[in-house]
């Protein structure tokens, strides 16, 4: 192996790397920020004689037509018009009915899903997929999303260990294979690894992900107070704080013979101081829309009241409370249903009418809990000193202001009515377009089927879907503009000028020899375990295509000098070049950064004990597999 001489160019690279991590650990200025800066610095000292290698200053903004970075883009409009449907609530709802609220079941199974879809998918789509799901996760449940997201991200990049098709790195490593066979004697030539050869290091490695967050993730992780969002929102808490009305939701089990069976909602409503809000009855949940309808059993109803008025309301006709909310959680989750308040304007049609006059249920979605009148606040549920009031029957005054449960796509018709005036302002103002799943997931099926079964470039196959997403209308090219995060995709493409001279100007091939040099004379495990730890240094600060590339050919030369297997010494830098945890320089680190508010400080403390379990973990199923 050519020994290669340390230059000027080489001085300077290392001198803009520790530049850059210097400006990632301090954050005196926003990382993405301190990544165009370094852009800057790498054209300009180009253009200085002898420091023309650093960077191609016709090709410096490159990196922003990069397939990753197009990538990212494309899977960022594609999860958006997925979540536009409607269809992400289900699946958060389905991971909620098996994970309860409790963070220590909920973060093992959103964490194992995106770890064993990111090893057939990349592993920065299946993150960015169920970004979302993750937010409505948190906004439903109170979990802290600085909770949820680092174990996501983390088990996305650990997912990508899983198969040969999970991370670039190893779709590389065949092909570096055959190519490294040419110059080997006949007796060291290198057989291809397998599809499922790494799936039980991959499975290794997520189990001990979760592990590690499951036992130390109150240590490591970041935020320890409910979300404020959540706080805010929820319907006994709001009702409390600002109307006086201490009332919870219930959900409750009707029998087929319980009397109450044949009654009117209204009547019930009234006689017994509570408000039934929502139904379940043959497998269909829907908000009450008419009052004077029948209930018809067996069901199950959504209750708001006192606990104690509700419970003797259960034991007068033989109902049973549940303990939490089951069939109408999705119904009252924050981030699709909540309170809202709504003012009779002066010159409303609706003055002089009561809300069973104008069927309010009915014709606006709106489930009218109080009316707030001057000074005083009209219920039909009991509270303090006030008597219930028949509210249902009370004709609306100019300046009424309405208290309601209701949906928040029913209040974003409502806003454009002139009959209201929404004061409410903190909610989902997009409507959702739940009749165009089915173009949604037709263009998202057709990008998966392209990047499995094709040779198309990812970025195509993505970006496949997203057009075909924005051509049927599931969402409109302005809100796909919106869908992106714009600081990610500057912190990625800004990056990658920097990665690209360390591997020009010869930094990267002369510091691998450095330390392998170092090396020379160690038992075959040390050597091993050397190699792996260039690989993960190497993958912070270049692409981890450009690692594998190469130290692919100088591990495979190390690993015949010392006399051992080189395919196994090829394999632990593909799967190395994955443990990138301590900078957000991996694309799913910068993915969860911004909507978790995660700061650089958060990815070494997490991401370092990640780091060195990775290589333990890694570097013993190596050797137990083969």
């Amino acid at each position: 192996m050519e020994s290669l001489a340390f230059t000027t160019e080489m001085a300077v690279v290392v001198g803009a790397l520790a530049f850059t991590v210097f400006l990632f650990v301090s954050e005196i200025i926003r990382v993405d920020l301190a990544a165009i800066l370094v852009l800057v610095l790498i054209g300009i000292l180009s253009y200085i004689p002898g420091l023309d290698n650093l960077a191609n200053v016709n090709h410096l903004f490159d990196g922003f037509a990069s397939n990753a970075v197009i990538s990212i883009i494309a899977v960022m409009i594609v999860g958006a018009g997925l979540d536009k449907t409607g269809i992400m609530n289900k699946v958060a709802a389905q991971i909620l009915k098996h994970g309860g609220t409790t963070e220590g079941r909920v973060m093992p199974i959103i964490s194992g899903t995106v770890g064993f879809i990111s090893s057939f998918l990349q592993n920065v789509g299946a993150a960015a997929l169920f970004l979302p799901v993750v937010s409505r996760i948190s906004a439903r449940t109170g979990i802290p999303l600085s909770r949820l997201l680092m174990p996501m991200g983390f088990c996305a990049i650990l997912g990508g260990t899983m198969t040969m098709v999970g991370s670039s790195p190893l779709i590389l490593l065949n092909d570096l294979i055959d190519t490294a066979n040419q110059g080997l004697p006949a007796d060291a030539q290198m057989e291809p690894f397998g599809l499922f050869s790494v799936t039980p290091i991959g499975a290794a490695l997520i189990l001990t992900g979760i592990a590690y967050f499951l036992i130390l993730g109150r240590f490591v992780l970041p935020g320890t107070s409910k979300v404020e969002a959540a706080q805010g929102q929820g319907t006994s808490d709001y009702l409390q704080r600002v109307y006086g009305l201490k009332a919870d939701v219930y959900e409750v089990d009707v029998p087929a013979d319980s009397p109450l069976v044949g009654q009117i909602l209204a009547d019930i409503n009234l006689e017994n101081n509570l408000y039934i809000i929502s139904t379940f009855y043959r497998g269909k949940v829907s908000m009450v829309q008419i009052l004077t309808a029948e209930i018809a059993a067996p069901c199950r109803l959504a209750i708001i009241g006192k606990g104690v008025v509700v419970d003797a309301f259960a034991k007068k006709f033989g109902l049973t409370i549940r303990d939490s909310l089951d069939v109408f959680a999705e119904e009252f989750a924050p981030t699709n249903a909540g309170i809202a308040e709504v003012v009779i304007p002066p010159d409303s049609k609706l003055i002089g009418k009561s809300p069973r006059d104008l069927l309010l249920r009915k014709t606006y979605g709106l489930s009218l809990l109080g009316i707030h009148r001057g000074e005083d606040t009209m219920s039909h549920v009991e509270y303090g000193d006030h008597q219930p009031t028949a509210i249902g029957l009370v004709p609306f005054q100019a300046g009424d202001m309405l208290v309601a449960h209701t949906r928040w796509d029913n209040l974003v018709r409502i806003k454009r009515d002139r009959d209201f005036v929404v004061v409410t302002a903190d909610f989902p103002q997009e409507e959702l377009r739940p009749q165009k799943v089915g173009w949604a997931l037709f263009f998202f099926l057709i990008s998966l089927s392209m990047i499995l079964f094709t040779d198309v470039r990812l970025s195509l196959c993505l970006l496949t879907g997203a057009v075909g997403m924005m051509l049927t209308r599931v969402l409109s090219i302005d809100e796909a503009y919106r869908a992106v995060g714009w600081n990610t995709v500057f912190l990625l493409a800004s990056l990658i000028p920097l990665g690209q001279a360390v591997q020009n100007t010869g930094t990267a091939e002369w510091i691998a020899q450095q330390i392998l040099i170092a090396l020379d004379g160690w038992p075959l495990w040390a050597l091993q375990t050397g190699i792996a730890i260039l690989a993960t240094a190497f993958s912070l600060v270049m692409s981890n295509v450009g690692a594998t590339v190469l130290l692919v050919p100088l591990a495979v030369s190390i690993a015949v000098a010392a006399g051992g297997d080189p395919a196994i010494f090829a394999l632990t830098v593909a799967i190395s070049t994955s443990n990138s945890f301590i900078i957000p320089t991996h694309q799913v680190n910068a993915l969860i950064m911004g909507p978790a508010g995660y700061k650089v400080t958060d990815f070494v403390r997490s991401g370092g004990i990640m780091t060195v379990l990775f290589l333990i973990v890694s570097m013993v199923m190596l050797n137990i597999v083969f």
